[in-house]
């Protein structure tokens, strides 16, 4: 479950939190299994397979494939099929969000989305159920609306079981007083983490200064008082009144029969009467703001910010798109100004922006991340001037049709993703009505540079300004006033386009990925290519791609650990022959998305576009790897964004707990690819890195010698073979590769007790070693007894702390085990309270004993393979994951015959044998463990660990 608001964001790395993902979850993504048979024929378009529709259901509009329907009770259905994809998703989207709490009730929408999954009569605990049949679901809540989601391998009974859990959920919540308050901690848990981030507080704080009378001003999570003392005869109130049909609207995406779904929901729904109550209306206003407000926030850790929100229009509003390109352009890195202005000056070390896209007029948002030490005044001086002087400093078009294309490659991404195209029609449903999502794309399109201009300059005014101090001023100019468009008129006559043809479908089982994928070893010259490339019908033409490139060794490696890095980091930062701007203009000119990993002695690189244009994408990125010159004022900027992200994570419990876990297992010297130096060592070594070394690096170890690439989704293969054998042409030999090893090592267990001031959340990370190679026979037999340990929704690990202690927002364990040598690691995390790190460990502890005491039961295990395997096959139809799946294979030399043999022995393992592994390999007494937290909070709950 999780709180959103609602922006588009495009925030910088140093202020995005992520917890430690879990192995297994990748694992379960990388090794699918078999798919459910399907007839190998596409099925006819929607329009086709309704000719006669269930009783009591009427068709709306369609555009371009995606069509509504209205049961007579007012649910509102909205389908969007695609047969190229083996998935399906189902969104219930209600209408009800923060802004539709009263006094005192705060929060309450987010609560209510958190007590829906405790149950009905019917089905008490509907996240193991989600789990055991492989759904990866979840809900999320934000100012507008409430949505619950899933997403799956296509099965009919699947589908239909999901559909009424959703209809029994509108109406049979027993929103419990036992549940309510075993769910409080987890939702306590989860308003925590949010007070860790400085940045989310700050921007709090701004809207609430922004919006005074709007509940826009208040937190989606809500207050923590409100949310303590919450009522629950209000909380049943306000399900009651909120959660009907003609209040949802329910999105079908993917693949499925049309038809046939048609009919479950009719039956599913049909018999739940509309409502006789009339929503309450809503007549509050923000009246235009007519002076500079400011916030100050003062607390402990982090990396100083600076920023400025200014109201906007809402989303429905013409003028919402033109300003939405406006603050794309002006934040943009590095064609923008504030880029430009600030960080090319040195005032800051990074530059973000955001448009908020709401139901109501709302807000956009522009922030600077500083390094310790700059002039934090003179440094939102600059911000504010920049953004509000365009009346001197006009916007050009280069820069407007940078920005549309940007705009439209990322909406056409996310119409060919069932998923994706799902929640973006949640989100405009949100906003006003679903075909919002069509319409803005033809706004963006029709977008001109005089409209941009002129809204933009309109609303980037001072007087619409909340920031970090108040400046007095006469004569103030103010904002235009925001209108609530009448959409319904907006829409009546829109017909969007003509629909798409139909998406030929996909059999993503592991034998038909095999036999579909063209997989070849080609000796240049100057060194091996080795390619997997599987074509295959894709929505709006997509196509995913990876290239690596390997050299070297551990030895001839030492010393240039942050070396490494920063090569990988500043690649697309220009060559003799383009610019950093020029690059990225290529890669928005061909509608993709490029992504450099790099570390140690591979760099890997993410390639996404439409098929036409891989071969094009494909001469660019290595024309950018091949001959990257690395500007001295790169260097300079990449030196301050590594100190500001060093200095946020010396001060947050997540990577202090993970670096200390790190560097205990740390047997290298200091000067070895593999050490892991504590912070300051690595500050030092950014501080440290010059021009020359990084061009000398890339001179040395940058070339042909050992490549591989994979391409899944619609693409010539002669062309891209052809794109990659003349870029890679006359390149040097890159030295011989050698893989840096990781082997087995036993690690003496120890605890590590870190304080952690003023944070409201605590994290516990545990580790233990693995001596183990996943062709061991064990291997499947670990993986289920890591999954029913912690790693879903009913494990033994979850039930205990989150749902019956309610103690974790978030607790897993997982497994990472090598392909290469005798090498893995088991670990455990959870976030939680300060104040009950010590009941925490004794309640992990306890499942510890009881599980290696009792074992898992026969129903537990075969539970668990269903679900695995279910999420295993679903991970399998993402074309993202295949691309990377293959990579991996080019390089250890499988195929997905390995998954199907995966599979295979995980179908066929019985609770003795996970038992018997499990107590070999799970050995308690042998993990460290590292728990990050407040320790004043701790002692003040007398709790504190020892």
């Amino acid at each position: 479950m999780t709180t959103h608001t609602a922006m588009t964001s495009r925030l910088p790395l140093s202020l995005i939190k992520r917890p430690l993902i879990a192995c297994l979850l990748a694992g379960a993504i990388i090794l699918p299994t078999q798919a459910r048979e399907t007839s190998p024929s596409s099925p006819p378009p929607a329009t086709e397979q309704v000719a006669t529709l269930p009783a009591g259901v009427e068709r709306g509009p369609s555009i371009e494939g995606v069509t509504e329907y209205r049961l007579e009770n007012g649910l509102r259905v909205v389908l969007a099929p695609d047969a190229s994809k083996a998935s399906t998703t189902v969104n219930m989207t209600y209408l009800v969000g923060s802004r539709h709490e009263n006094y005192g009730q705060t929060g309450m929408a987010h609560l209510l989305e958190h007590m829906l999954f405790r149950g009905t009569p019917s089905l008490r605990n509907a996240l193991a159920e989600f789990s055991r049949r492989g759904l990866a679901a979840n809900g999320t809540t934000n100012p507008d609306r409430t949505n619950y989601y899933a997403t799956f391998a296509t099965d009919p009974d699947t589908l239909d079981w999901y559909l009424r859990w959703q209809a029994d959920v509108m109406v049979n919540a027993l929103i419990d007083p036992d549940d309510l308050q075993a769910e409080m901690p987890v939702v306590r848990n989860e308003m925590e983490r949010g007070e860790n981030n400085p940045f989310q507080v700050l921007m709090q704080q701004m809207q609430a200064s922004a919006f005074r009378w709007h509940n826009y001003g208040k937190s989606t999570i809500g207050a923590r008082s409100d949310v303590e003392n919450v009522d629950i005869g209000q909380l049943r109130a306000f399900y009651h009144e909120y959660y009907q049909p003609d209040n949802a609207i329910l999105i079908v995406a993917g693949k499925f029969d049309v038809a046939q779904t048609l009919g479950v929901i009719a039956d599913a729904f049909g018999a739940i009467p509309r409502p006789e109550r009339q929503l309450p209306p809503e007549y509050t206003v923000e009246p235009t703001q007519d002076g500079e407000r400011a916030v100050t926030l003062r607390r402990q850790g982090g990396t100083p910010l600076v920023a400025a929100l200014y109201r906007a229009p809402a989303l429905a509003d013409p003028d919402f798109t033109a300003l939405e390109l406006g603050v794309d352009i002006l934040s943009d890195t590095p064609s923008g100004r504030l880029y430009q202005q600030l960080v090319r000056e040195n005032l800051a070390s990074e530059t973000f922006g955001f448009s908020a896209t709401m139901r109501h007029p709302g807000y956009v948002f522009f922030g600077a991340v500083l390094e310790a030490g700059m002039d934090q005044d003179l440094a939102l001086e600059t911000l504010t001037g920049t953004l509000e002087n365009l009346a001197d400093t006009p916007l050009e078009e280069a820069d407007l049709e940078r920005s549309r294309n940007k705009w439209l490659t990322a909406w056409e991404r996310n119409y060919a993703n069932p998923s994706s195209l799902a929640a973006s029609l949640s989100e405009a449903v949100s906003e006003g009505d679903w075909r919002l999502h069509f319409l803005r794309r033809d706004r963006v399109e029709a977008a001109t540079l005089e409209e941009v201009q002129r809204v933009t300059s309109a609303w980037l005014t001072s007087n619409n300004r909340t920031s970090g101090r108040y400046i007095p001023t006469e004569a103030p100019k103010r904002a235009p006033t925001a209108a609530y468009p009448d959409i319904s008129a907006l829409l009546s006559d829109y017909t969007g386009r003509e629909e798409s043809a139909v998406v030929d479908m996909f059999d993503a089982t592991p034998a038909n990925i095999d036999a579909a994928t063209q997989r070849d070893t080609v000796e240049l010259p100057n060194g091996t290519l080795r390619l997997a490339l599987l074509p295959k019908p894709t929505r709006g033409d997509r196509v995913e791609a990876r290239l690596t490139l390997r050299f070297a060794d551990a030895e001839a490696l030492l010393g240039q650990r942050s070396v490494a890095s920063a090569v990988a980091s500043l690649l697309h930062h220009g060559t003799n022959d383009m610019s950093r701007q020029e690059i990225q203009d290529r890669y928005t000119q061909l509608r993709a998305s490029v992504n450099v990993d790099g570390g140690g002695n591979t760099v890997a690189v993410t390639l996404s576009t439409i098929g036409e244009n891989l071969p094009a994408l494909i001469e660019t990125v290595l024309h950018v790897l091949r001959e990257a010159n690395f500007p001295d004022e790169a260097l300079t900027e990449y030196r301050n964004q590594m100190n500001t992200a060093i200095a946020d994570m010396e001060s947050q419990p997540g990577p202090l707990a993970a670096r200390a876990l790190a560097r205990h297992d740390n047997p290298w010297p200091s000067d070895d690819i593999r050490y892991t130096p504590t912070f300051e060592e690595w500050r030092q070594e950014i501080q440290s890195l010059q021009p020359a070394a990084l061009r000398n690096f890339h001179k040395k170890f940058y070339g042909a010698g050992l490549v591989d690439f994979s391409a899944v989704g619609e693409f010539d293969p002669k062309a891209v073979r052809s794109a990659l054998e003349k870029s890679l042409q006359g390149w040097q030999q890159a030295p011989a590769y050698t893989r840096i090893s990781d082997p087995y090592r036993p690690v003496k267990p120890e605890t590590f007790l870190i304080d952690t001031p003023d944070k409201a959340n605590a994290v516990l990370m545990s580790a233990m070693p693995l001596n183990l190679r996943d062709d061991d026979p064990r291997y499947p037999a670990l993986v289920l007894a890591n999954y029913l340990l912690g790693g879903s929704e009913t494990s033994r690990l979850w039930t205990r702390v989150r749902v019956e202690e309610g103690l974790s927002y978030s607790v897993y364990s997982s497994v990472s085990v090598s392909s290469y040598e005798p090498s893995g690691t088991w670990s455990i995390y959870a976030i939680h309270g300060p104040e009950n790190s010590s009941k925490l460990e004794r309640v992990i502890e306890e499942e510890f004993t009881r599980v290696l005491t009792q074992g898992f039961t026969e129903e537990e295990v075969s539970e668990g393979i269903r679900s695995l395997l279910n999420y295993r096959k679903l991970g399998r139809t993402n074309d993202s994951t295949l691309a990377s799946v293959w990579l991996r294979y080019l390089d250890n030399g499988r195929s997905f015959a390995w998954n199907a043999q995966q599979d295979e022995q995980i179908a066929a393992l019985t609770a003795d044998t996970v038992n018997t592994v499990l107590r070999e390999l799970f050995q308690p007494d042998l993990f460290s463990t590292a728990i990050a937290a407040d320790q004043a909070k701790q002692k003040e709950a007398g709790t504190q660990v020892e």
